[in-house]
């Protein structure tokens, strides 16, 4: 089992400060960091089974239009081809809706919602 990188610990070693997050949206560089998250935070439950997030205890059905389902299958099919991870469909869009509801920030929710109705 692979062990967690202390980031803190790292930067100390090097004599650095962290000072945040960087987070890549999309193509190469935030597809690889999709990975990495995937790599780093699914694991599979003491009982056995399909490896998940563990601090995923919530379940819902999300409605999702036919080509986003076919999307979300071909990329994990690739994932599955190319880096043998095993990943669901619905357990990459569960990952990239947290991912993206993390990157906003309150003016870009305004903005989502609109005005204010009185």
């Amino acid at each position: 089992m692979k062990s967690r990188l202390d980031m803190n610990k790292i930067a100390r070693g090097l004599g650095a400060v962290r000072r945040g997050s960087v987070s890549a949206s999309s193509g190469y560089f935030g597809a690889r960091q999709l990975l990495a998250e995937i790599q780093t935070r699914f694991r599979v439950p003491a009982g056995g089974g399909r490896a998940t997030d563990p601090g995923w205890t919530e379940r819902r059905l999300v409605p999702l239009a036919p080509r986003t389902l076919k999307r979300l299958e071909a990329i994990t099919r690739g994932v599955k081809a190319r880096r043998g991870l095993n990943v669901e469909p619905m357990q990459l869009a569960a990952l990239l809706l947290e991912k993206t509801t993390e990157q906003l920030n309150e003016d870009e929710v305004a903005d989502l919602v609109g005005p204010v109705q009185a």
